[in-house]
């Protein structure tokens, strides 16, 4: 069974370093409170870590 992660920023870019600008637009997100879905993967658990201090994950039973 393929598992799932919801992700939702909870802080803002601004401010931020570029890099991590554009991990946040690479995982979808586009403003504070947005929530995406993704397949648990390592790459995405990467983009993830990176970013972490800026958004909330959660686990997904199946992508919507």
């Amino acid at each position: 069974m393929t598992t799932y992660l919801e992700i939702t920023q909870v802080k803002s870019a601004i401010g931020r370093l570029p890099s991590h600008r554009g991990t946040l637009r690479a995982l979808g997100l586009k403003r504070i409170r947005h929530t995406v879905v993704h397949e648990d993967t390592p790459v995405i658990r990467g983009m993830v870590n990176k970013v972490a201090y800026l958004v909330e994950v959660r686990p997904a039973t199946k992508k919507s």
